[in-house]
């Protein structure tokens, strides 16, 4: 992994709020469960990257927990070609009742921007799961499918969220 490698979107951190000029936001919550093993579960399956791989995403194995700085290789589910379509950790939310991370695209990545993805357990024991883009098609072949990436990107937080919730 290069650590050199730039980001291929100017705002980071732009999942904490505010949308910039020409990326398009997204939001998607589910309720996951109720108790502490909901949360326990959720947030099990945010930290060994089970969430991407349920989606289809190919992770090496040996990827270790989400950390501010980590690289990780994505490969789309799309054939059997492998991508290398690289993310970096951008932040990491670690407190009680609230766990998760952003990661942003870096240089190469056919989509420019982030995602974030929050468990969240409030006070009566509900735990909710939250997917958060601020996206835009970032190479010519992405461009070219932009009016069917806002569908494709519901469809993909929508299997995180299974995942999240044990599905």
């Amino acid at each position: 992994m290069n650590a050199q490698r730039p980001f291929n979107y100017p705002h980071v951190g732009a999942t904490r709020g505010g949308t910039p000029a020409g990326f398009r936001h997204a939001h998607l919550t589910s309720r996951l469960g109720s108790g502490d093993v909901a949360f326990r579960t959720a947030v099990r399956v945010l930290e060994n990257w089970n969430m991407q791989r349920h989606a289809g995403f190919r992770v090496d194995s040996h990827t270790p927990a989400p950390r501010a700085g980590l690289e990780v290789r994505l490969d789309p589910p799309i054939g059997p070609a492998r991508w290398g379509s690289w993310c970096r950790v951008v932040y990491v939310v670690d407190e009680p009742d609230r766990r998760g991370f952003a990661y942003g695209t870096l240089e190469g990545h056919p989509i420019s921007g982030e995602e974030a993805f929050v468990v969240e357990r409030r006070p009566d024991g509900a735990v909710f799961g939250h997917i958060t883009a601020v996206s835009r098609p970032g190479r010519w072949f992405t461009r070219l499918g932009a009016p069917v990436l806002p569908l494709a990107q519901r469809w993909m937080m929508g299997r995180y969220l299974d995942a999240l919730a044990g599905g």
